[in-house]
């Protein structure tokens, strides 16, 4: 052993026997709200003269642990009040706090250290939140407050226009994004084709939106996580709120059980514009309504209990010979477990369904598919120490999926029952996430996660000559539907193919000074599930498919690196990162593609791959009357198809053209440009203004490039695929709230919410469409806008 070896071991063995020789203890609890006992998330935990700290879980938990004394320790939380307590720690503690909100504080907490530093040393990025309150501020359409809409201003995001469904992250698809609600799947997140949410923000209490470095409890989607947890009711008091809007009203009850031990919460919406349609001689309805309940029960400090569920139907026809019902229905059944002060456990067994049904009487049959599944999921986190946690868990989620099901409606109909044959999956994962800071500058976030997805037997599988579904004309240079040559049957104990995926995860962050940082993370990801849709903007017709014999896992690596500050000691904040992703396996559909009731959907799907690249940027004024941010995004969102070679049996060969012939071409959701700003400012007690801008890049479109004449017929024929766009679109809503004078002695309280959507009346494009003028003959290009001004006014209350 060397002399270098030597002094290296005996520093090592003196730090860590030093490490041992002080004394340390945990001090550990959950921390909630005063008015309600709502357990609160993100709660940060701070010891500012120890320059260390932690925040609350996903259920109001915390855990440290720390070196034997006194100390000062600081808890703070957006919108409540601060907390400063003098702890000593000279045994192993459990200290559960109840914060009260800052509208009711008597006097002001003055707190020298800066505890904002505490945001920009955590290693994770690209995760944006919001509050509750700030999304009920924002002005959208109709005044009725939307989580996704809300979501649509931050850097980033976009979707496909007004009254599209879902959200767009980075450039990827709405498929590509994961949406949990109280850890449950949910498959369509948009009611009424995209003009409202499914989520009730009264039942709502966090938001998370992670866009990148995602953790490895995460899996299954490619581009995001949009993580949304029920509030769990008040187990005080019976609290009512509510509000009554110009197309929806909404009711939320929660109250006590048992009081202290257990809670209820039940909140319900529902629109009712289709009520006035008969006065203006329209047989037609559109309207939606949902359901959020949940079930709590503090058996004791180590065990808690949950129930939680959710159930929404949208319901459009068209006189009584169309109507169109589709909509989501989730249940979790949760048990948290504290093992011990440093070890907190959570399990849940989940349901999730998505149904969507066509009665179609001038035809004489019904229509109806979906997707359900099962999971079971155990997630453990470890406090080891107030520098090292670790996360780790499993889950087991069981498939099954209906492409569709025709039934007669009636004996006359003529119409043969016939069920498109039923697919079925099984996807396990199990992972490990660590938190570390390795030094006082150096924190990171790392992880793996291990997916094996098995696609499981069914009724019929086709066989196809050269094992290849999709078939190439050489001479007419088109795809054409291969044709099935033979078909056999796999029990559903069998499988028809097993995926195995290692998904790394890691995230850094390096602190510069008290008030700036530099992080980067790197993600890879699996996705096994597929959303066949060939529009812009899903539609509820669209069909998921499971990964298998002709359809590869979409298989993810995006890499980040941000520079993060906090201005005027957290008055104000800017970050600004930089992302690159590469998609393997994004597939695409031949030219002509039939994606309705199609049995043999891999006969017209080509796998490809996607890339996706940008710069976000995000100013925010978090103090003060007036608050806000202002956001832009610069990126790009591509995808390829390139053609596959294809062995002749004289031994020749040949190269297939692909899409565009092999070249990189725009997806339907690149948007160059993405600016959106937001402000609010309290004028004072009584009223508050907020307004929103936004502008994007027009969407990537087809249009048609010329026209031949063919047995009398004109007919158009197009460019490359996606060359096109639409116009830019852009627009600004503005919104007052008018909250009267409280009385004190009175309960029930009000507010008074006026909106106006597109202020200035812009008539932006939702899609472009050619014909020919009937009285003029020549073509013409005719748009289509949804929406112009549209004002609103909304009443809420709360008792």
């Amino acid at each position: 052993m060397n002399q270098l070896t030597k002094v290296v071991l005996s520093v090592f063995l003196l730090c860590f026997f030093n490490s041992f020789a002080q004394r340390q203890y945990t001090l550990s609890g959950t921390i909630s709200e005063d008015s309600s006992n709502e357990t609160l998330i993100g709660v940060a935990i701070v010891f500012p003269e120890l320059e260390t700290g932690v925040t609350t879980n996903e259920y109001g938990f915390y855990s440290i642990t720390l070196p034997e004394g006194t100390y000062q320790l600081l808890i703070r939380y957006l919108g409540f009040q601060d907390v400063v307590k003098t702890v000593t720690l000279d045994a192993d503690k459990k200290m559960n706090f109840q914060l009260m909100e800052s509208a009711e504080q008597l006097q002001e907490v003055v707190v020298t250290e800066d505890v904002e530093k505490m945001d920009v040393r955590k290693p994770q990025m690209s995760v944006n939140s919001l509050s509750v309150g700030t999304i009920k501020k924002i002005p959208v359409i109709l005044g009725e407050a939307d989580v996704i809409k809300s979501i649509l201003l931050l850097p980033g995001v976009t979707n496909a226009g007004e009254g599209a469904s879902g959200f767009n992250v980075r450039g990827g698809a709405v498929d590509q994004n994961l949406i949990l609600l109280d850890e449950a799947t949910i498959f369509n997140s948009s009611h009424l084709f995209g003009f409202f949410s499914v989520f009730n923000p009264d039942a709502i209490k966090d938001i998370k939106l992670y866009k990148g470095g995602i953790p490895a409890r995460y899996g299954g989607r490619v581009s995001s996580v949009l993580d949304i947890f029920q509030k769990e009711g008040n187990s005080k008091k019976i609290k009512v709120n509510g509000g009554i809007g110009a197309v929806a009203s909404r009711l939320l009850v929660e109250g006590p059980i048992k009081k202290d031990k257990a809670a209820f919460l039940v909140g319900g919406r529902a629109s009712y514009a289709h009520l006035f349609l008969p006065l203006f001689d329209v047989d037609n309805t559109a309207y939606f309504y949902d359901l959020n309940t949940k079930l709590n029960y503090n058996i004791n400090d180590n065990n808690s209990i949950f129930l939680s569920g959710y159930f929404g139907r949208d319901v459009f026809g068209i006189s009584d010979s169309f109507v169109n019902t589709y909509g989501n229905a989730v249940g979790n059944f949760r048990w948290n477990h504290l093992f011990s002060d440093k070890l907190f456990s959570n399990l849940s067994l989940i349901y999730s369904n998505y149904y969507y049904g066509l009665k179609l009487d001038f035809v004489g049959f019904d229509w109806n598919s979906g997707i359900e599944n099962f999971n079971i999921k155990y997630d453990l986190k470890h406090y080891i120490t107030d520098k090292f946690q670790i996360n780790y868990g499993i889950n087991n989620i069981y498939y099954r999926f209906n492409p569709g099901k025709i039934q007669p409606s009636n004996e006359d109909s003529g119409i043969v029952e016939e069920q498109l044959t039923q697919k079925y999956a099984n996807e396990f994962a199990a992972y490990i996430d660590i938190e570390h800071d390795i030094t006082k500058n150096l924190s990171l976030n790392y992880g793996l996660r291990f997916s094996n997805f098995l696609r499981l037997g069914q009724d019929e599988v086709n066989v196809y000559l050269d094992d290849n579904p999709v078939f190439f004309d050489p001479v007419l240079q088109v795809y054409q539907e291969g044709i099935p040559i033979d078909r056999y049957n796999v029990k559903r104990s069998g499988s028809l193919a097993t995926f195995n995926n290692l998904e790394p995860r890691i995230s850094l962050a390096y602190t510069l000074n008290n008030s700036s940082s530099i992080k980067a993370s790197y993600t890879h990801l699996a996705q096994y599930l597929h959303l066949l849709s060939n529009t812009s903007s899903p539609t509820p017709l669209d069909v998921w498919t499971p990964s298998g014999p002709f359809v590869k896992p979409q298989i993810l690596d995006q890499y980040a690196v941000g520079y993060f500050k906090n201005l005027k000691d957290g008055d104000f904040s800017f970050e600004t990162e930089a992302f690159y992703k590469d998609v393997q396996n994004r597939i695409d559909y031949i030219d002509g593609a039939n994606l309705i009731a199609n049995d043999a959907i891999e006969q017209v799907i080509l796998n490809g791959e996607a890339r996706a690249y940008g710069l976000e940027f995000l100013l925010r004024k978090n103090e003060g009357k007036f608050q806000g941010w202002l956001a832009y995004t610069l990126s790009k969102s591509e995808q390829r198809t390139p053609g596959r070679t294809i062995e002749l049996q004289d031994g020749t060969s040949f190269t297939e053209t692909g899409i565009n012939s092999g070249a990189w071409y725009n997806t339907p959701y690149d948007k160059t440009h993405d600016i959106s700003a937001y402000a609010s400012y309290d004028l004072n007690q009584k009223w508050n203004f907020n307004t929103n801008f936004v502008f994007q890049t027009g969407q990537p479109t087809n249009y048609p490039i010329g026209q031949f004449r063919f047995q009398g017929l004109t007919v158009p024929y197009y460019g490359l695929r996606n060359e096109e766009r639409l116009p830019a679109y852009h627009r600004m809503d503005v919104s007052a709230t008018l909250t009267p004078k409280k009385n004190k002695i009175r309960k029930w309280q009000t507010e008074w919410v006026f909106s106006v959507y597109n202020v200035y009346n812009r008539r932006n494009a939702a899609s472009i469409s050619f014909s020919r003028n009937e009285d003029t003959g020549a073509n013409e290009a005719v748009r289509t806008s949804i929406f112009g001004v549209v004002p609103a006014v909304t009443y809420n209350f709360k008792f």
